[in-house]
């Protein structure tokens, strides 16, 4: 799945949008997906000008939206009147920063698949070494419903 089938599927935009490609995905079961980290993406200005590296919380982002490509091509609703939203993290781990260059392989797969609550594992991997580890829940929500908080 190229970039213009995952902005298809995924609402984020630049610069929040942190899914490049999608190399497999079974359907109810796993993803695996890249992110190609550059210099040029926008925290790096400040985290950490002297030694850039990613924010945990956007790897744990990576992670959700890898997830969600996975949810939204299994349960397939109707992505115009709901969203999946995020509902929790749990054991959230970061073993090794992600630098400029780096290809972040981001593996997620289902524990439990409900609408109302799913709960995912991801694990991001870079050069073959662990980066990242977490457990993500979503849930599906009526977009109505935040149109009229």
């Amino acid at each position: 799945m190229n970039i213009l089938k995952v902005m298809e599927i995924l609402p984020q935009r630049y610069p929040i949008l942190l899914i490049d490609r999608v190399l497999e995905l079974e359907e109810g079961k796993r993803i695996l997906a890249l992110k190609n980290v550059t210099i040029g993406e926008p925290y790096f200005q400040g985290h950490f000008p002297p030694l850039p590296m990613m924010p945990g919380v956007y790897m744990l982002e990576a992670m959700a939206q890898a997830g969600g490509i996975l949810v939204y091509q299994t349960l397939k609703f109707d992505r115009s009147k709901e969203m999946l939203v995020y509902a929790g993290v749990d054991d959230v781990r970061f073993k090794k920063p992600v630098f400029p260059g780096d290809q972040m392989v981001i593996e997620v797969e289902v524990l439990s698949l409900r609408k109302g609550l799913t709960k995912l594992s991801g694990v991001i991997t870079v050069k073959g070494e662990t980066a990242s580890t977490g457990i993500i829940y979503v849930a599906l929500r009526k977009i109505e419903d935040f149109r009229n908080h």
